[in-house]
């Protein structure tokens, strides 16, 4: 599931800006359709809004052949509660919209570690660079955040519902190479700046009608090119400065008391 809406704020449109002429979310589904449990197209699920300014991104993923799933706005938790039931799913890869280099490594990683484990309800990554990691979760997980939570506008931070409160069980995984740690790279999709930097990178890794290149030849690409990075370095504060701001939410806990994350 892949939370994806055309209103953004710093950037709008930036999932149908065109890379090495496709749009940005097409190599976004490329690389969660080469994860080794995706076995369909149309198991991967763009999760809009019902805005009318979302029709065009709708139709760029049911063009590339996955799935559109349309709910609240702003109330992701609920967005994503309503697709998982909609769609049957009891486990799910959890992407997000804003990151076109997402790492396929890793979403088989957390999604066997989920499954391995029954007793876990969401397994997340640590150490990577900011742009590439991603989730797995149960819709069990999903179904208590969506009894406990109580902030509706929770585009920001969502996640947090999951990984800082009490409600879930997480697992965190590591690096699984050295080659995948770049502390200094900004790989997600927010401002101008990073559509040049990922215009850079896809230029010189993309070829068409083969699997997606591979977070290692990312990492090394953007070690010999420094100035690429430099780019958009001097977004990352910013960034984690809305993010703080945004990412005011509230729950209840086992016990009933409010909690702030």
């Amino acid at each position: 599931m892949i939370p994806i809406r055309l209103a953004s704020e710093r950037l709008p449109n930036k999932a149908l800006a065109e890379i090495c002429g496709r749009p940005v979310v097409w190599h976004l589904l490329d690389r969660v359709c080469a994860a080794k449990r995706i076995t369909a197209k149309v198991d991967v699920v763009v999760c809009t809004t019902e805005a009318t300014s979302d029709d065009p991104l709708a139709r760029a993923v049911e063009e590339y052949g996955c799935s559109v799933f349309r709910g609240s706005s702003d109330d992701i938790i609920r967005r994503f509660h309503d697709a998982m039931a909609s769609h049957g799913f009891d486990v799910v890869i959890q992407a997000d919209g804003d990151d076109p280099l997402s790492a396929t490594e890793y979403m088989d990683l957390t999604l066997e570690t989920l499954l391995g484990d029954p007793a876990l309800d969401i397994v997340t990554c640590q150490g990577l660079p900011l742009g590439v990691a991603t989730k797995s979760l149960t819709r069990a997980a999903m179904q208590r955040v969506f009894s406990h939570y109580r902030t509706k506008r929770n585009d920001t931070g969502f996640i947090y519902f999951f990984t800082k409160t009490t409600l879930c069980r997480q697992r965190t995984v590591s690096p699984l190479s050295e080659e995948h740690i770049l502390d200094e790279a900004r790989l997600t999709l927010d401002y101008p700046e990073d559509l040049e930097v990922f215009k850079i990178i896809f230029e010189n890794l993309y070829t068409p009608d083969r699997p997606p290149f591979d977070l290692g030849l990312v990492i090394r690409f953007l070690q010999a090119r420094p100035d690429v990075m430099a780019i958009n370095t001097g977004r990352t504060e910013e960034y984690w400065r809305r993010t703080r701001e945004k990412a005011e939410l509230s729950y209840v806990d086992g016990g009933g008391a409010l909690r702030h994350v």
